[in-house]
């Protein structure tokens, strides 16, 4: 049995190695997120470069953890291939010592990394997007034709006085602001009877809440300092509608799944989201043992680049299908459990035969 000693050993180098990919990763995005975000942002009244700054690094917690399956399966092949050229793997498996045992303290140290991943960077994340798009939309104000921006979906609601259908160019604050919105009411024909465009639109209990509206009617144009358009939408469907899943803190996704449901709406997506969280510790697990069947075998001169080819297109494989499986999810073909869990188990299959294979034959 491998002792306490140099299973913590095998525990903090692989835990060594994951901080550095994590932080090397880390400043090498924010470079690249502030450079571009400078330079489409630089002509805009009220830019400076400490907005920037301030931007990009709220939005680092969103964009790490996207790259959080990949900083494990590399850590993983670090750890391992540094200590087979140490031949510290060499003589651990001389003195008895399994491969199992000495993959136990990196999966563990793998599980630990998405558990903090989920508990941690996710509510951090959520937090610092949702500010990082307030204060860009706030550098955006008024100049929405000058940038490009994303395209949000439009909502159309039915109320006694008639169809309005509502578009906007950013959605803020879990899909309940938007900013540059426009209101475009219809007669009982179905002709556009009037638009009113807003600066700001705040979901309210029975309205929307307009900020600095401009009125088309008739030919005229009437500014108004704030308005109101009668609704009956509740918060949990335009959420349900607009709201990313990414921007809601993990902690607080199954009330809104919860609730969204009471209203009968499906949350496909907030759902897709909560198993997705809850299947990354395992998901990382998966890539170590990945990363392990092309990193323990012992060469003189070095890992074989082929092998090492090998266990990031593996890797690169798993996650292409765990996206494409969760669009599935999302889309309502497959539950979101198993949407989430297969991708999950078939590699951990894969992983735990192909070392079956290679240790006991």
């Amino acid at each position: 049995m491998m002792g306490w000693t140099l299973g913590r050993y095998f525990f903090f180098r692989y835990v060594t190695i994951t901080f550095w990919f994590f932080l090397g990763l880390l400043a090498l995005v924010f470079l690249i997120d502030f450079t571009e975000l400078s330079g489409r942002t630089t002509g805009l009244p009220g830019f400076t470069y400490g907005t920037a700054f301030a931007i990009s690094a709220l939005r680092m917690p969103m964009i790490m953890l996207q790259t959080v399956p990949f900083v494990g399966l590399f850590s993983a092949m670090a750890t391992l291939v540094s200590l087979n050229r140490r031949y510290e793997l060499v003589i651990a498996r001389s003195a008895g010592v399994s491969a199992w045992q000495f993959l136990f303290p990196c999966c563990v140290g793998a599980l630990m990394f998405g558990a903090l991943s989920v508990g941690v960077i996710n509510p951090i994340a959520a937090h610092g997007f949702s500010w990082s798009e307030q204060m860009e939309n706030d550098l955006r104000a008024g100049k929405s034709n000058a940038v490009t921006t994303n395209v949000t979906p439009w909502l159309r609601q039915k109320t006694e006085s008639g169809d309005t259908i509502i578009g906007a160019r950013a959605i803020l604050n879990q899909g309940l602001e938007m900013a540059d919105a426009v209101f475009f009411i219809l007669d009982p024909q179905g002709n556009i009877a009037e638009r009113k465009d807003a600066a700001k639109a705040f979901l309210r209990d029975g309205y929307w809440e307009l900020q600095d509206v401009k009125v088309f009617k008739g030919g005229n144009i009437q500014a108004l300092a704030s308005d109101k358009v009668p609704t009956n939408l509740k918060p949990e469907f335009v959420q349900e509608r607009l709201a990313r899943p990414e921007t809601i803190p993990f902690y607080e996704l199954p009330r809104k799944i919860e609730v969204a449901r009471s209203f009968g709406l499906k949350a496909n997506a907030f759902a897709m989201q909560f198993d997705s969280l809850v299947a990354l510790p395992f998901l990382l697990v998966a890539m170590t043992l990945i990363a392990a069947t092309v990193s323990m075998r012992f060469a003189r001169m070095g890992q074989s680049a082929t092998m090492i080819l090998g266990g990031v297109v593996a890797g690169f494989l798993l996650y292409v299908v765990s996206v494409l499986v969760k669009a599935f999810g999302v889309a309502g073909f497959v539950p979101t459990v198993v949407a989430a869990w297969v991708p999950v188990v078939v590699a951990m299959f894969f992983g735990v035969t192909f070392l079956l294979y290679k240790e006991d034959g």
